[in-house]
């Protein structure tokens, strides 16, 4: 699982309107994102080009134009912010954060503790065999 890379307010901006639009070109960007807070096409532009280069955004040719889209779901892009902040705690702090993952698993849906475990299972299996 590649890192998430850090996004600024634009960027997370842009990525959660692909992500519910399914794909977009510069101009519909701008015209969703973009005039409501009053930047240029070519700052929107410049966003969608670093989501492109950060891996998060795919683009395909249409015309003089690309259309871009997400490369990874927004459920992957959260797992693996998820996964960045827990991997960057220490000691207790990490006990903690553990602790309330579990808690919220269980009080979302009790079959999340099977996949949990299951999940466990096989990084045990993984980490046997290295």
């Amino acid at each position: 699982m590649n890192p998430v890379p850090r996004l600024g307010d634009l960027e997370l901006a842009v990525l959660e309107l692909v992500w519910s639009s399914g794909d977009v070109d510069v101009k519909e960007a701008h015209r969703a994102i973009g005039l409501p807070r009053g930047i240029t096409p070519n700052t929107v532009q410049s966003t969608l080009e670093r989501l492109y280069r950060k891996e998060l955004f795919t683009r395909e040719r249409s015309g003089h134009a690309y259309r871009y889209a997400a490369a990874v779901s927004r459920d992957e892009f959260r797992a693996r912010a998820a996964a960045a902040a827990v991997g960057e705690l220490r000691g207790a702090q990490a006990k903690g954060v553990l602790a309330a993952f579990v808690d919220i698993a269980t009080r979302a849906d009790r079959s999340n503790l099977d996949r949990l475990e299951a999940i466990l299972a096989a990084a045990r299996a993984k980490q046997a065999s290295k």
